[in-house]
This record gives C-alpha cells, sequence and structure tokens, in this order.
C-alpha cells in the first residue's frame, strides 16, 4: 500500500459512520417516520402560511384548501439510502410523497403546487412539534429555492457524535401531473409577459415541479447503481470531501453530494460508456469522474442517463433544452434536466477545478493528499477580489415578483454577472457571483421578507497583471487600414454604430473619444468628414491612476457599474481590494513607488563603479543585496534630502530624518593569484580596497563616502549604498582544500555574501514573473514585525515562504491579489506540516530526484535532535532552497518549535480574523487593524519606548497601550537623539546638516544589542524591527516545581531588580517597563 491510499484510507475512516452510528440514525428516522404516518387527516387553508403564499402571489381562494392525508410513501433518499453519509454534515433525506387527493388538476399553474407543498409540509411541522422523538425544528430552502422550503427535524438522540444530526423532509410529487403539461415551451406562470403582452415559456418553473415528480425515480436509480459497490461508495465520499473543501462549487448552482451520485451513477452504465468498473479501485473511480467533469460536454451537446436507443427526445427537443438551460443533464425520465440550476459560470468553474487538479495532482509530494483532501479552498482563498454587495431593498429586486419562472435573488445574480463580465472583458478569468439568499433562521411564516438579507458574493479571478491592471480599455474600434476602407465603400456600418451606441449606454461618462496622434485612420479615409465620423466611433474608458495604485482598477471600474446600473452607493459595494494598504502606506501613499528611482540610482552607482580606474582591480560585478532592491522591503528607504552628489541641486525638504537607511550592495573583483591566505590579511585588503573605492566615487562623482573599519557608504542621488567585497578564492579554497580554521573564519563572510547575492537574484527574477509576489512579502513582514516575531523569522525566510505560494500554488492558482496572497501566507504558516516536511522551494524547477533526496536526507539529519530536545528542534522550520539544500541560511538557529507553534497559532488567530472580514465585515471590536495588534498580555514583561526616539517613527502602526501589569520603571526621554531634523535654505546649513546624518543608526537596535549582552540567559526577546514601540520578554528558564512563600517574594525581587536594570540599560529610550508574571525558579 502507497502512502496516498494509506492516508485516504485513515480519511474515510474519519468520515464514515460506525454501525452503532448507522443503528442510531435509522431508529431516528424510522421514529419520525412513524409520527408523520399517524397524522391524521385534517383541511388545510392558506391560513397556515399566509405571507409565504402572498409572497408566491397565489390568491388565497378555495382552491388552495385540501385536506390533508398521510403521504403515499415515504423512504430514506440521499447519501443515506447508499450509505455514504460523509461527516461532519450528518443528515438524512426523507422523502415525503404527497397524496394526489389534496391536489387539483391545475395547480401547476401560477405557483399553486408550491403553495400547497409548503402547506402540506406546515401540518407535518404542527404535528411534530409536539412529538416526545423531535428536540426541535426548523426551516431552510431546498437547493436555496424559496419556493421549495424543507422541514428541518432535529430529533432526540443519545449521541455526542450525532449532536448536530437532523432530517430534512423533503416532499415528492410522483405522477402527480401529466408531463406534457410541463414542458419547457409552456407558460405555467400567467404573469410572466413581455412588455407587449406576450406570454413567455417558464422552463424554470416548470422543472422546479418536475424535479419533486421524478426525485423518488432519480434516487433509485442511484440507489441501484451503489448497492453492494464498496469502492464506489468511497470514491463517492472523497468527491464530496474534494467538493466541500471548494465552497464555490459546493453550492445551489453548481454541486452536491446528490449530484456527484447522478454523475458516478451514469459513469456506471452504457449511456456513460461504462467508464467506471468493478475492477476500479477508489482513486481510480475518483480521478475518472474529474476527467469525465474536466472533458465533458455537458454545455454543448448535453448528455441523459437513457443510451442514445432509449432516449425518446427528439433533435428538436434537445435544441429546446439546450435553450432553455446552460447545463444539460437529462434524468431516467428524459423529461427533466437534473443540472438545471447549473450555470455556465459555475460549471466552468468546476471544470477548471477538475482539470487544475488532474494536471497537478502527480506533481505534489506525497501524492497530494493534503492539497486536494485537506485544504480549503474557499471563496476568500480563491478569487483574486471579493465583493460583498448589498441588495436588500435594491429597486431592481424591490420592484420585482419575488417569484416568475426563476427567483428575484437568481435573476439578480445572473444581471450582476453578466454586467461583471462586459464590464471587465478580458480583465477578469472569471467572475463568479453566489448569493445564499435564504436566512439561516428562516421561519416560514415571515415568507421571503428575510430573504437577501445577506449580502451577495462575488468572486473575481484575474487573468493576469497586464491584461487586469491596464489604464484603458479600447471600445468599438477600425483598428487597421483595410477596415478603413471597408467603411469608406459601405459609407457607414450599421452594426459598428450600434456597437458604439451600446458601448456608450453602457459605460456612460466613462466613455471618452479615442484621440489619434498618427493619423492612421484619417490617412486611410481621406475624408476630413469621414474621419470625424470614425473618431465618433473609437472610443475608450481610461482609468488614470499610480502606477502603486493600479490594483484598485478593477474596484474603481466595480463600483462605478454598480453606482450607474443599480444604484448602488459605495457603502453598498465592499469590495476586499485595499483594505491593508494602510500598514504598507506613508503620508496616504505607498512608498512602493519611488522604487523606479531608487533602482534608477542603484543603475548608476553601478556603472560608476565599474568605471573606476584607479583601483588595483577592475571591479566585475554589482549586486544588490537589500529587500528594496528587490521590490521585498515593507517601507523602502525615500530620497533623503541629504543623500545627493555635491553640485546637485535639489529643493530641500523643511524636515529630514537624523538617520539615513544604508542599502547592501556586493561587489565582486577581477581575478588574481595576489590575495592573501591569512584572515586578517584579506579583510584588511578588502578595507583598502573599499577606501580607494571611495575615494574614487568621491574624487569623480561629488557622491559622500563614509567610511569604517568593515564597510564603506555613498551616499548619491538620495539614497545611501553599503559596498561590500566578496572574495571568492576563499570560497574556492573552503570547497577543494576542506580548509583550515583561518580559511573557515574568512570564507564565512563570503558564503554569507554569497548566499544573499543568489538569494537576492533569485527573489529578483521571481518578482519579475509575479508582480504581485512584492506587496504579498511586504504585507508578510509586516505581520510577522506587528507580533513581535522579528528576533526569530527572517526577511529572507518569509521570502522563501511567500515564493512557494507563488510557485506551488495548488490546489489554488498563483495569486494577483495581495489580500489574497497574504490570506494563504497565514493559512500556511498555520497548517503546514513543519515537522514533518520540508519547504522546497524551487524557482526554476531545476531540482532533480537526487536533489529532492538529498534534502529529503539533510531535512531527516535535522530531526534527530528532536530526540535529545523536543521543544528545541532546529531547524523546526526547513526551508530548501536551489542555493540552500540544508536550510542552514536563514533557519538554523530560529525559530525553534517552541517559537514556531507560537507563531502558528498567531497566524491561525489571523486567518480566521481575515476570513471572516472578507466574508463579513468588520464586527464590534474586531477590525482590519486588529490582524497588526498583537496582544502585550502573553509575555512575562514588556518595554515600552518612546515612540518620538525611535529611528523612523513614521513607521509605527499603533503606539503601544499598557492598562495591566505591574510597572516596574518608568523613564524619561532622552534629549540627545531626534528622529527629525529641521533644514535651512542656505548652502553651509545644509552642509553641516550632512555633516549630523547617521548612517544606519537605529537607537531600537542598539538597545537589543545591549540586552542579550547584558541578559545572554535571562529572558527571550520579542520585538518588532519595523519601527514598533513595545519590546516583549519571555523568561528563558522556568522551573514548574511549586515554591514556597520566601521562595516567591524573592523571585518576585530579583526579576524587579533585572527589570530595573533592564530600564537603566536603555536609559533615555526606554519609556516604562511592565510585569506580568513572575519566572518559577
Amino acid at each position: 500500500m502507497d502512502s496516498l491510499d494509506f492516508k485516504v484510507g485513515e480519511l474515510l475512516k474519519e468520515i464514515i459512520l460506525d454501525d452503532s452510528a448507522i443503528e442510531t440514525l435509522d431508529r431516528a428516522v424510522s421514529s419520525v417516520a412513524d409520527a408523520i404516518e399517524s397524522i391524521p387527516e385534517q383541511l388545510v387553508s392558506a391560513d397556515a402560511a399566509p405571507k409565504f403564499v402572498a409572497d408566491l402571489g397565489v390568491p388565497t381562494d378555495k382552491k388552495l384548501s385540501f385536506t390533508f392525508k398521510s403521504p403515499e410513501s415515504i423512504q430514506v433518499g440521499g447519501s443515506h439510502s447508499i450509505r455514504s453519509v460523509a461527516k461532519p454534515d450528518i443528515n438524512v433525506d426523507l422523502l415525503v410523497r404527497m397524496p394526489k387527493e389534496c391536489f387539483h388538476e391545475k395547480d401547476y399553474l401560477n405557483h399553486r403546487y408550491h403553495a400547497k407543498r409548503l402547506l402540506y409540509l406546515r401540518v407535518i411541522e404542527k404535528s411534530l412539534t409536539t412529538c416526545p422523538v423531535v428536540r426541535k425544528i426548523g426551516w431552510s430552502s431546498f437547493q436555496n429555492e424559496a419556493r421549495k422550503p424543507v422541514l428541518i427535524v432535529f430529533p432526540v438522540v443519545k449521541s455526542a457524535e450525532l449532536s448536530d444530526f437532523f432530517i430534512r423532509i423533503i416532499p415528492t410529487a410522483t405522477s402527480l401531473f401529466s408531463i406534457s403539461k410541463l414542458s419547457l415551451t409552456r407558460n405555467n406562470v400567467r404573469a410572466f409577459t413581455q412588455e407587449c403582452g406576450q406570454t413567455q415559456a417558464t422552463p424554470k418553473y416548470n422543472s422546479s415541479i418536475l424535479e419533486d415528480m421524478f426525485l423518488e425515480e432519480n434516487s433509485e436509480f442511484v440507489r441501484k447503481a451503489f448497492h453492494e459497490w464498496k469502492s464506489l461508495k468511497e470514491a463517492l465520499l472523497l468527491l464530496k470531501v474534494w467538493a466541500r473543501n471548494r465552497s464555490s462549487i459546493y453550492t445551489h448552482n453548481c454541486l452536491n453530494g446528490y449530484l456527484i451520485a447522478v454523475i458516478l451513477s451514469y459513469l456506471t452504465v452504457e449511456s456513460g460508456g461504462n467508464l467506471i468498473t468493478k475492477s476500479m479501485n477508489r482513486m481510480q473511480i475518483f480521478r475518472v469522474t474529474l476527467k469525465f467533469i474536466a472533458t465533458s460536454n455537458l454545455m454543448g451537446k448535453g448528455l441523459c442517463l437513457q443510451p442514445r436507443g432509449q432516449c425518446n427526445k427528439s433533435k428538436e427537443d434537445m435544441n429546446q433544452f439546450l435553450q432553455s438551460f446552460d447545463i444539460i443533464f437529462l434524468d431516467s425520465s428524459c423529461s427533466f434536466n437534473l443540472f438545471f440550476r447549473l450555470t455556465r459560470t459555475a460549471f466552468e468553474e468546476l471544470r477548471d477545478e477538475a482539470s487544475w487538479m488532474l494536471s497537478s495532482i502527480d506533481k505534489c509530494r506525497g501524492g497530494g493528499f493534503e492539497e486536494v483532501f485537506l485544504t480549503k479552498v474557499d471563496f476568500t482563498a480563491k478569487f483574486d477580489s471579493c465583493l460583498r454587495i448589498n441588495l436588500k431593498g435594491n429597486s431592481k429586486i424591490c420592484s420585482s415578483n419575488y417569484c416568475m419562472d426563476d427567483e428575484c435573488w437568481r435573476i439578480s445574480e445572473k444581471d450582476v454577472h453578466s454586467l461583471l463580465q462586459q464590464g471587465l472583458t478580458d480583465r477578469a478569468r472569471f467572475v463568479r457571483v453566489i448569493w445564499r439568499s435564504t436566512p439561516s433562521d428562516w421561519n416560514v411564516e415571515d415568507g421571503f421578507s428575510n430573504f437577501g438579507n445577506e449580502p451577495m458574493l462575488v468572486g473575481v479571478l484575474v487573468s493576469s497583471q497586464e491584461k487586469s491592471f491596464r489604464v484603458v480599455d479600447i471600445g468599438p474600434n477600425p483598428e487597421n487600414k483595410e477596415e478603413a476602407k471597408l467603411y469608406r465603400v459601405m459609407i457607414f456600418s450599421l452594426f459598428t454604430i450600434l456597437q458604439v451606441m451600446k458601448f456608450r449606454k453602457f459605460w456612460g461618462e466613462k466613455a471618452e473619444l479615442r484621440r489619434f496622434r498618427d493619423g492612421t485612420i484619417a490617412e486611410s479615409t481621406g475624408n476630413l468628414m469621414f474621419t470625424f465620423l470614425l473618431q465618433l466611433l473609437c472610443l475608450l474608458t481610461v482609468w488614470e491612476c499610480e502606477p502603486w495604485a493600479r490594483h484598485l482598477i478593477i474596484k474603481r471600474i466595480c463600483e462605478y457599474l454598480f453606482a450607474k446600473h443599480f444604484l448602488l452607493t459605495k457603502d453598498d459595494v465592499v469590495h476586499i481590494v485595499d483594505q491593508l494598504d494602510f500598514c504598507l502606506k506613508l503620508s496616504g501613499k505607498d512608498p512602493e513607488s519611488s522604487s523606479g528611482a531608487l533602482l534608477e540610482a542603484f543603475e548608476l552607482l553601478s556603472k560608476r563603479l565599474r568605471l573606476l580606474e584607479e583601483i588595483p582591480l577592475r571591479i566585475s560585478s554589482v549586486q544588490p543585496l537589500d529587500p528594496a532592491l528587490r521590490h521585498t522591503s515593507v517601507f523602502p528607504p525615500q530620497p533623503h534630502p541629504l543623500a545627493y552628489e555635491k553640485g546637485v541641486n535639489k529643493k530641500p525638504s523643511k524636515l529630514a530624518t537624523t538617520s539615513i537607511q544604508s542599502l547592501d550592495v556586493m561587489i565582486q573583483l577581477e581575478g588574481s593569484g595576489n590575495w592573501p591566505v591569512d584572515r586578517v590579511a584579506i579583510e584588511k585588503t578588502k578595507s583598502a580596497f573599499l577606501l580607494k573605492i571611495g575615494e574614487s566615487l568621491q574624487e569623480h562623482s561629488g557622491a559622500l563616502c563614509i567610511a569604517t573599519k568593515d564597510e564603506v557608504n555613498v551616499l548619491m542621488s538620495g539614497y545611501s549604498f553599503c559596498l561590500r567585497i566578496m572574495h571568492e578564492k576563499g570560497l574556492n579554497m573552503l570547497r577543494n582544500q576542506g580548509g583550515s580554521d583561518k580559511i573557515k573564519v574568512t570564507s564565512s563572510v563570503d558564503k554569507e555574501l554569497l548566499i544573499r547575492s543568489q538569494h537576492s537574484s533569485m527573489i529578483n527574477g521571481l518578482h519579475g514573473r509575479y508582480p504581485t509576489y512584492g506587496p504579498v512579502v511586504r504585507l508578510a513582514k509586516r505581520w510577522v514585525s506587528a507580533h513581535l516575531f522579528s528576533s526569530f523569522l527572517a526577511e529572507e525566510a518569509i521570502e522563501l515562504v511567500v515564493a512557494y505560494l507563488f510557485l506551488k500554488p495548488f490546489p489554488f492558482h498563483a495569486p494577483c491579489s495581495r489580500v489574497t496572497g497574504f490570506l494563504r501566507f497565514l493559512r500556511m504558516l498555520s497548517n503546514y506540516d513543519w515537522a514533518f516536511s520540508p519547504l522546497i522551494v524551487d524557482i526554476n524547477e531545476d531540482f532533480t530526484p537526487k536533489d529532492e533526496k538529498e534534502i529529503d536526507e539533510n531535512f531527516m539529519l535535522s530531526r534527530k535532535s528532536c530526540e535529545e530536545n523536543a521543544q528545541n528542534v532546529e531547524p523546526a522550520m526547513f526551508l530548501a532552497a536551489p542555493y540552500d539544500k540544508a536550510s542552514e541560511a536563514w533557519t538554523r538557529s530560529s525559530p525553534n518549535r517552541s517559537v514556531l507553534k507560537r507563531i502558528s497559532s498567531y497566524a491561525q488567530s489571523s486567518a480566521d480574523l481575515l476570513t471572516n472580514l472578507i466574508l463579513h465585515g468588520a464586527d464590534g471590536p474586531y477590525t482590519w487593524e486588529c490582524l497588526f495588534r498583537t496582544p502585550l498580555n502573553t509575555y512575562d514583561a514588556v518595554v515600552l519606548l518612546h515612540h518620538n526616539k525611535l529611528s523612523n517613527p513614521q513607521h509605527l502602526l499603533f503606539p503601544a497601550e499598557m492598562n495591566c501589569g505591574k510597572q516596574v520603571i518608568r523613564g524619561k526621554a532622552s534629549k540627545d537623539f531626534q528622529p527629525y531634523m529641521i533644514l535651512g535654505g542656505g548652502v553651509q546649513s545644509l552642509e553641516d546638516a550632512r555633516n549630523k546624518v547617521m548612517v544606519n543608526f537605529d537607537p531600537t537596535r542598539c538597545f537589543l544589542e545591549d540586552l542579550k549582552r547584558e541578559f545572554p540567559n535571562t529572558f527571550k526577546v520579542w520585538h518588532d524591527s519595523l519601527g514598533g514601540d513595545a519590546i516583549g520578554l519571555t523568561w528563558e528558564k522556568k522551573d514548574s516545581r511549586k515554591r514556597s512563600r520566601d521562595g516567591e517574594d524573592a523571585s518576585r525581587t530579583e526579576t524587579t531588580d533585572a527589570l530595573k536594570r533592564v530600564g537603566e540599560v536603555g536609559k533615555g529610550l526606554v519609556k516604562s517597563v511592565h510585569l506580568f508574571k513572575v519566572p518559577r525558579r
């Protein structure tokens, strides 16, 4: 048995009901059925549900009154009838056949059948309310169809496993009406007419009744197919799990468990080509079914459960089905379309899910079990854009009847989909609209008044960055000379005129005339008047914005369209796109907008370095190392007014930061055999080269160079660059000879530079392929820092984790929105099996089986330490990359298992909150900002800093507030450091200010280094590297043994003294220190 089959077997054990549970279910169902059969005859009228009847538009006359009679039959349907109930959704369908005596011959007209159907259920409800075997009764709708309620009965069961079990009472109407009266071309809702007064066909309404008429027959067809076929039942259970995890396909207008069973049944018979045979195992059946879904021609020709020779439908009949419905799958009677609720878009999404799974599953480690059966592909994580649309009380819905041929909520779904599909054109790969209009606590006495209270959900899967976020949409336009000639001959194209009118009507004021600068069309027509007419045809819509705000273009389009066509305000349309941008912005603008200037400055530096001739060895390579130079820095540095070359006249701002961030740049020199081997001599040689490089740059370009023993910082073009030399000879000696201790020490710096350069190059290439990658990384880094994990999770590690989401997105597609990518990052942190699986980041799919074997061996070696110290497995997070197959670069020492557990727990909470915010919006105190607010009372002690003494106070997201804990010490702010300096206008004052600029100075970082040096084994330090004003402390060594009172007092005194020393170490920066928990010693 392979690992996949074993895992599938274990999954089935978890979701299949055991024999004792099935017996309990059977007893409960039998008791409820007996109670229904014992209901006496009684007169029923519209008074039992007047609001429901009125909302259907049915007159409350004598035609609605009837005498209730016991059901002709009661039988179990659905999954329980074929023993395929899948936990945790445990319910049983009870099919209750209504007697013909309760109906008149023409009750199929004008919703009278639906009204009586409900009245029949009301009698059952009234009787079961007083029944001792029933705990609770509620209402729901059949497949979200308001006019077809179902009774939800919660029986009394003495089983914790079945505490949420319920029975759905579903009325059936076998042979109740003549099928010919319910044909697709018939009108059975007389009020459903065209504007001219002519009646229209009601195929949806007719199918709603036919569904009840053939429900028992089709259930029997399924029951026979599954009889004594274990692998088929197991495959059904697996398909249910697969579909349930994909919430946008397991819904009212796509799949459900019953339809999946129908598809499986079809594939076992002649009409389905006998694609499933009894020789197949469960996974083979699973794959065959998905392949059928991915390749079937349900939209083109339609299918039928009966073989072609036995299907009595003519070609004209089939054409009528194709005209009436998007998807055709005729039942065993060939009269009813089982898929009449499926929309074309829903089926296209279903096919995409199936084909994407089949093409990706074999590429996954472990057979893709987790991705296929365990990962939630829900609305929030799947789509790049999610919209919540409040249509309650909207004039388009309120002005129409609730139910005609179709229900108003389903019509609204189609209208919204059509509007967005036309407006977004090829910007969107999929537009998915779902309105779960049935209220969760529906009472049929309220009729339909509470339907549609929940917002409509819209998911948009964008096609590509280039198409989706373009600024201009071009309307009808003769783009080439041949078309123009045709226009000249035909004078004017009526079709194009209609297209232009349609375009103008749809876009309104956003439709603009196209301006021609090259004169192409004018030249091809040679007629000024005609040229003018052509220009009237060349329309476009323009969505101008800053480059950093292009991710908002689809939002702007949607808001405009809903305002114009649905008269919705911005408050009624919540588009989840920019809700997290607040944590990346400075002064209302994304600092990434200046990345173009930063890259230009780097290119200029690179060019100047390569042109230097005064140094003994020419510079052969200049490589960026800093995250800001690969678009992954949360706050890339902005041009500093004091970091320009001499002679460059820039209008100075009034304020400038005292400290300037320097960006690491690695340089390599041309080869030479004269390099020393001695460690000290090598470092001194590097320093000499750097000093000479700095002098040359300062002399030739006027750049300001600040040299220290270890580095040279070059200030030019508004930025500071920190130059570092990589000595490749040391690396070669280390590889070839094993290396002496001196060589190893020397090469450790060079090895770090090499790895950083390889990582930077890899991430730069990834950002070129996926423009959304950078914003997602920045959100991820902001979250990690905001929750004080900066000490434990390196920036590069975060970049690799996010890279995996783009390179191995299955079961999703690579994210094209920052919110979606961030949600997947949080879920991955919390759900990935870090203890037993390495995370392999293969940028170019270069890893061979040999490479993967090497990674697995390295991973297993790293896990051996688990036996020695279960809490401090290193690395607890194993990240393998092309340049680092042993996970030594970024996670070798951190995070350990206990820290990773904490990170995962925080990520789970944040992911749940983010999911809820996307689906339901902010609720009370739980807002979008809460994603980046961390609780401080979870630490043993907290140090608060003066936020006006941070190097970049503008980066602070939320000032920390402390309302609990014991304050141990309070300190005053130092006057020695100010984060900002005021700039004067004179040249001399600017020079003076330039001399005061500090490169890479960060008071918080200096304080943390001092803390670790003063208290090496006392506590863990948790901090925010992006400018937070709170530092968390947790005691390193804890003793769980009980202490005496004297011991507690001594420990408290010792702890207080230690925290006072912490305040002394950070004097001038520390605002206060608070104690929450005394360590156990």
